[in-house]
């Protein structure tokens, strides 16, 4: 194990050794016989109770900070993968950041405008050392959203691979992994932040905060984006 130390780390980001981040890993893996017990514990905890939310906000160091990422209980899939990324390195299961540029065939028309492009880049999601291999997971879309606009959840079983479905229940198009930008032991915030700016451009970044301000609590209420 000594080779995944990096994996275990608390970090400025994936900051575990919050108090809250703490006694809310050992709370949800108490009880749970074996590490894929554990896991799935968390899996289910933030893709369900930390709302996806792609207009939080994205900008500053703090805003990828875990313990505050629960605190507002809501993100967007980084910052999601960065919560559960800190709570499973809490209870000892080593854990590390995937980026990836995927295109969502299904992006509400709101997003589309604001961002004029299906593809989203950076696309953060998990791996985590389970069964002495990494095993990607990604808790991004929260069991209301998914019921909400018919999507197909994403489960895990504390196992196996739980990746976004390529397709939906009716047979639509949804989710496909266009380009795999490898995996971090922390989140990249300035590689990602550049990206964001060189990729979509400072018009549409600075679009992207205004209809932020505009409709974050909108989408939380239920509101289509």
């Amino acid at each position: 194990m000594s080779n995944m130390n990096h994996y275990l780390q608390p970090t400025f980001f994936m900051d575990w050794d919050h108090p809250d981040i703490l006694t809310l890993s050992k709370s949800l893996t108490r009880g749970a016989d074996n590490e894929g017990e554990k896991a799935k514990q968390l899996f289910y905890f933030v893709r369900d109770e930390i709302r996806y939310n792609p207009y939080s906000p994205f900008e500053k160091r703090e805003d990828y900070q875990a313990h505050l990422i629960l605190k507002r209980k809501e993100g967007y899939c980084i910052q999601k993968a960065i919560v559960l990324a800190a709570l499973a390195r809490a209870c000892g299961i080593p854990a590390r950041l995937r980026l990836a540029d995927i295109r969502n065939y299904l992006s509400p028309p709101k997003l589309l405008e604001m961002m004029e492009t299906d593809i989203f880049y950076f696309h953060g999601y998990n791996e985590l050392f389970l069964w002495n291999r990494w095993i990607k997971v990604t808790p991004t879309f929260d069991i209301r959203m998914c019921q909400r606009i018919g999507l197909v959840p994403v489960e895990f079983d504390g196992t196996h691979p739980a990746l976004f479905h390529s397709h939906t229940r009716d047979g639509r198009l949804h989710v496909e992994y266009v380009r795999q930008r490898g995996y971090y032991a922390d989140f990249p915030f300035d590689e990602v932040i550049k990206g964001f700016y060189d990729l979509y451009g400072t018009e549409i970044i600075r679009r992207w905060e205004e209809v932020s301000r505009q409709n974050r609590q909108n989408f939380l209420n239920g509101e289509k984006p």
